[in-house]
């Protein structure tokens, strides 16, 4: 995640408020530590990629506190917000090794240790909030999250809200699929998503959130595609023209553990991470789906231009490839079916 602290141009807390989001207070650019560790029976560690200021760090404070008070402080969990522990792929290599017990992950990018987790990012599937969390809470999430358990490491809550994802650029409009040939755009290091931009003629460069902003500023990509509050708290909005909502996939987040340091943990504590973590996830929900409306006039006001993209018509583009057949033949049947199951037939 890009570490550049709020010089005054970007989306303050104040204006993310105003959009309505219900932001608590923002988590300062280093751990929060708010009793000596050795006053607790359990020191974990929290990373997370995101800007201080993004939802999902406003509300895993939140939870964190809960946490320590409602375990009269045996277990005190440290946040550390934007990267300071580390890239997404370092980070997921600390959640696996101990380094870090927990940490917070876009499935697109656990997709590179548990595929399935990048199923919900298959592109065009899920058309609005509704059909995503009737599956995520539902059979497809209960599968997704028994195959990650597989991989060593375990999901210590429901799923998180990413948001719905769009295409920005600093050089085209893009409205139709073949606005998108040859266009040079970055993607996380996400299977799924370089699938998709190849199948639509483009060309994705995979590279790291904490080195997206530089890697937009030297035009080493013309654009990129993350969701309005990532683009928003980021500040790509300084480096880009245009965002085209394509809605093209959806995506979510899951506070991964370790699974040693889980297990460490006695019953009735992870009972309670559990428990205040899942009703964080709720209100970040909340949060990500009223800042994805309320967000295209703040960044409106900051010189982005908003397109209207045709979902349908690349839905229909990648129907004419391989796309929906490849993805369906690497997961399997079963797996496919449960998405069908909620998306409609893909494939």
């Amino acid at each position: 995640m890009n570490n550049r602290i709020n010089n005054g141009r970007g989306i303050t807390r104040r204006s993310l408020l105003a959009s309505g989001a219900a932001l608590a207070t923002a988590v300062p650019l280093c751990g929060i530590i708010t009793r000596p560790a050795s006053a607790a029976e359990f020191s974990y560690k929290l990373a997370t990629g995101q800007d201080p200021t993004h939802p999902v760090n406003t509300r895993a404070k939140e939870a964190l506190d809960r946490i320590r008070e409602a375990t009269n402080g045996r277990l005190e969990i440290n946040l550390f917000p934007a990267n300071q522990l580390g890239s997404d792929t370092d980070l997921l290599s600390q959640v696996r090794s101990g380094g870090v017990e927990f940490f917070n992950l876009s499935a697109s990018i656990l997709a590179t240790l548990a595929p399935i987790a990048g199923m919900v990012n298959t592109g065009f599937a899920f058309p609005d909030y509704d059909t995503v969390w009737k599956a995520m809470d539902g059979d497809l999430g209960t599968f997704i999250r028994a195959q990650i358990a597989k991989t060593g490491i375990v999901t210590v809550s429901k799923a998180w809200d990413n948001g719905f994802r769009h295409i920005s650029s600093a050089t085209r409009e893009i409205r139709k699929p073949e606005d998108l040939k040859g266009f040079k755009i970055r993607v996380p290091p996400a299977p799924m998503l370089t699938s998709l931009f190849k199948a639509l003629d483009a060309g994705p460069a995979p590279i790291n959130f904490n080195e997206l902003y530089s890697a937009l500023q030297t035009k080493v990509v013309e654009g990129q595609e993350n969701p309005l509050a990532i683009i928003a708290t980021a500040k790509l909005y300084e480096v880009q023209k245009y965002i085209s909502l394509t809605g093209h996939v959806w995506d979510n987040y899951w506070i991964l553990g370790n699974r040693r340091a889980w297990e460490r943990l006695p019953a009735d504590l992870r009972a309670v991470v559990e428990r205040e973590l899942n009703k964080s996830a709720d209100d970040q929900r909340a949060d990500i789906a009223g800042l994805s409306k309320s967000l295209q006039q703040d960044l409106t006001a900051k010189g982005i231009t908003f397109l209207e993209a045709d979902r349908d018509a690349f839905r229909a583009a990648l129907s004419k490839t391989s796309f929906y057949g490849d993805w369906k033949a690497k997961y399997g049947d079963e797996a496919w079916g449960l998405l069908e199951k909620s998306a409609g037939k893909l494939a």
